[in-house]
């Protein structure tokens, strides 16, 4: 469990860094739907962050930002196998992680994810557009943060006997 509480802050430092740079990322997804001649359709998935970054990124800032936004949630899927490996769960720590793996699904819909208080990422976004394009893709790091920390909590209520692995 220590182990995975340590990752789990190791990711929340990278999102702070991810967080200082939002409007950098909102413009990366910008300049991508501009080349991928895409401006209608909001960014709704790990997989068109992905895509975007794969075809339609051509600067290197854009490329760097959206990058980290990637590995962020490769981490955070990660980290959600390295949980559901510590113990088989309860009904509460199950829902939460299932919660968690479909939200950092790459194909998972997040055009109406919206992150609330205390998170004020959408709130920083600048106009409508940007709340209706991209509030759900800046909620999501947030809100899974949220869930991973909860899960923790649940889980150290646990008898140590449920756990698979003592305190790793």
């Amino acid at each position: 469990m220590n182990e995975a509480k340590e990752t789990l802050r190791g990711i929340e430092q990278k999102c702070k860094l991810f967080q200082q740079q939002q409007f950098t990322f909102i413009t990366a997804l910008e300049h991508c739907r501009e080349n991928a001649h895409d401006k209608i359709r909001p960014i709704s998935s790990i997989g068109q962050v992905q895509s975007y970054t794969e075809h339609h990124c051509n600067n290197a800032t854009d490329r760097r930002i959206l990058l980290l936004f990637l590995d962020i949630c490769s981490e955070l899927s990660k980290l959600c196998q390295h949980f559901e490996a510590l113990h088989s769960g309860t009904p509460i720590t199950n829902n939460l992680l299932e919660k968690c793996k479909t939200l950092v699904s790459q194909s998972n819909d997040l055009s109406t994810l919206r992150a609330k208080y205390p998170h004020d990422v959408v709130n920083h976004l600048s106009c409508d557009e940007a709340k209706n394009h991209y509030g759900g893709i800046v909620s999501l790091i947030p809100i899974v943060l949220d869930l991973m920390k909860e899960w923790i909590a649940h889980s150290e209520k646990l008898p140590r006997k449920m756990m698979q692995h003592g305190t790793t």
